[in-house]
């Protein structure tokens, strides 16, 4: 029964949240903001599902400095968890495909995102060239992630290059953003669902002295740890509330 309340009201919810966030794009198109807009509206469905978000950010962000976001993406509930870390001027790179969503589609476009043709390599690099000239024109950031699919519950998946190409080509600091596990973590029927730990690390400089590679797994191995480490705190959390 729990189950079906939920469902009926996250519906619900979804459609109210699409239109206002809709309403903000339609009243200020492509404006530098209106990621983050979108991503706390969205975030405010967790509690419908029984999900509770604990951010973490680190003190050393800047907001009026743009940076490349690398985050984990591990499967359909993100809209709703790890959305809420973006921040401010921040825009995210998606498949070209998102587009065609009804109203979704029309806001993630009107939220001034930029749409990857993954089937094409040379166009998809080419995307990647918008991208360097808005974060050095517009002084916008850039949110990948660098999995380039859900991991839906395989771990962590190897890195693709475009964000690190993309911080060595503009020269702006990476900003790592880890969630907390969330592979088969909402159970529809049960109330408390548990946390959702969110940590935005402070930024890091690709210098020379390591290939694009070799930043990649840095990263890699670097995002894989904390990940670990939020785990093993959502269950000290899970375990006391």
């Amino acid at each position: 029964m729990l189950a079906l309340i939920r469902i009926i009201v996250l519906f619900a919810a979804f459609l109210i949240i699409n239109l206002v966030v809709l309403l903000v794009c339609i009243a200020r198109p492509f404006h530098k903001d209106n990621v983050n807009f979108a991503g706390r509206a969205y975030s405010t469905m967790a509690r419908i599902v029984g999900l509770k978000i604990v951010m973490e950010k680190s003190d050393k962000l800047k907001a009026d400095e743009p940076y490349v976001y690398i985050a984990n993406h591990q499967n359909s509930f993100d809209i709703i968890t790890i959305s809420k870390a973006a921040q401010p001027g921040v825009v995210t790179v998606g498949k070209k495909s998102l587009k065609w969503i009804p109203v979704f589609g029309q806001i993630y476009w009107l939220s001034g995102n930029i749409m990857i043709d993954r089937k094409n390599s040379g166009k998809a690099r080419g995307t990647l060239d918008i991208a360097a000239r808005k974060i050095k024109k517009k002084r916008t950031s850039v949110w990948l992630f660098p999995e380039g699919t859900r991991s839906n519950g395989r771990g962590l998946l190897p890195f693709k290059q475009g964000a690190f190409r993309l911080a060595k080509t503009t020269q702006e600091r990476v900003v790592m953003v880890t969630a907390s596990n969330m592979h088969e973590k909402v159970k529809w029927n049960r109330w408390n669902n548990g946390t959702v730990l969110i940590s935005i690390d402070e930024p890091v400089e690709m210098t020379d002295d390591k290939t694009i590679k070799e930043w990649m797994q840095f990263f890699h191995a670097r995002m894989k740890e904390k990940q670990a480490e939020l785990d093993a705190r959502v269950a000290e959390m899970d375990k006391t509330s």
